[in-house]
């Protein structure tokens, strides 16, 4: 798709964040066919033409097709566009590859790393889809609510495929949902991950109310862990100071429409972790996805001390007091350490 004529794509995933991006698209006049696992639940948004659970209140334009069928999805499609949370992104690539056409290509919204190994995204997905197969990750501050109703937001598409970054930068972007383009996918899938949980360390403290210096300190200190990780990994700086990395982290980690913001105040509030995440009602990936940063980083011998008593919070049972005692109490050190 090297012009900007309309597509025609997949999304897989009919959650907030894969309803949103559909809806976007749509109304970009793409036709799109939105997939969702429960039928029951698919018929009522192809009846009322809105997605009541997840993004109330918006429409969805007459391109955007609701589908139970993950063949009839696929089916005929330019590309597909996979929005499925971290845990199950193994298992809806396994069940799309033997749907794919040779042309189609991948690209994912999906942030955080795969429970019990820890790779990110692009690893799954060259697992399953192969090397050959472009794919490539969406990912950026932007909140599914704001997207649906139509409000200016920026996001990074990231390829090692220059060519299918631009292609689906072109297909999204416009003129308030603007795309920047990188080959980055390492950085890019880092910041994804680790600012879920750097979120949460600031919704404990902000719950606690240690108010805005507090916040200042854990989301610049956060930065620094985020980049000792994403360095390390093979990622860049500037990937990590851009918008899937410092973007999407001060977001995550200063409003409230965030899922792991809101159970970072629930544990500050008493709730225990099966509790909060039954008040949210969605999937809160920064509780998975602390504990693998918290392995990967003992691992490689990187020191992420707000990562680490994230991880005792949610995972060890520590209490929130704890947490930020043992940070409080670490030794003074060069800033540029």
């Amino acid at each position: 798709m090297a012009d900007n004529r309309p597509a025609c794509l997949a999304v897989i995933g009919a959650g907030s964040w894969g309803t949103a991006l559909a809806v976007h698209l749509a109304r970009r006049g793409h036709a799109v066919r939105l997939w969702g696992r429960d039928p029951s639940a698919i018929e009522a948004m192809a009846e009322s033409r809105t997605n009541a659970r997840y993004l109330p209140g918006v429409e969805f334009p007459a391109t955007l097709e609701p589908t139970a069928e993950l063949a009839a999805a696929v089916d005929g499609a330019d590309d597909i566009v996979v929005v499925v949370p971290s845990h199950a992104l193994r298992a809806c690539l396994e069940a799309l590859a033997p749907l794919l056409a040779p042309h189609q290509r991948v690209l994912w919204a999906t942030k955080g790393l795969e429970p019990e190994t820890a790779l990110l995204p692009h690893e799954v997905a060259a697992e399953v889809l192969g090397a050959s197969r472009a794919t490539g990750v969406l990912s950026g501050p932007s909140f599914a609510g704001e997207v649906g109703r139509g409000l200016p937001t920026a996001v990074t598409i990231a390829s090692a495929d220059a060519e299918f970054a631009a292609d689906m930068a072109r297909v999204f972007h416009d003129g308030v949902f603007r795309v920047y383009t990188s080959q980055d996918v390492i950085g890019v899938g880092v910041g994804g991950a680790v600012k879920n949980v750097l979120a949460i360390a600031v919704g404990i403290s902000d719950g606690l109310g240690y108010g805005a210096n507090a916040r200042a300190l854990l989301i610049t200190r956060g930065l620094s862990e985020m980049m000792r990780l994403g360095v390390t990994l093979g990622g860049t700086r500037e990937t990590l100071t851009g918008m899937a990395g410092l973007g999407d982290m001060l977001l995550t980690c200063s409003d409230d429409q965030s899922r792991n913001r809101r159970m970072g105040l629930a544990l500050a509030a008493g709730d225990d972790v099966p509790t909060a995440e039954a008040r949210i009602g969605q999937v809160v990936e920064g509780v998975r996805v602390a504990r693998e940063v918290h392995r990967m980083a003992l691992e490689r011998g990187i020191d992420m001390p707000i990562a680490a008593q994230a991880y005792r919070v949610l995972h060890e049972g520590d209490s929130p007091q704890e947490a930020v005692r043992r940070l409080t109490d670490r030794p003074s050190r060069s800033e540029a350490e």
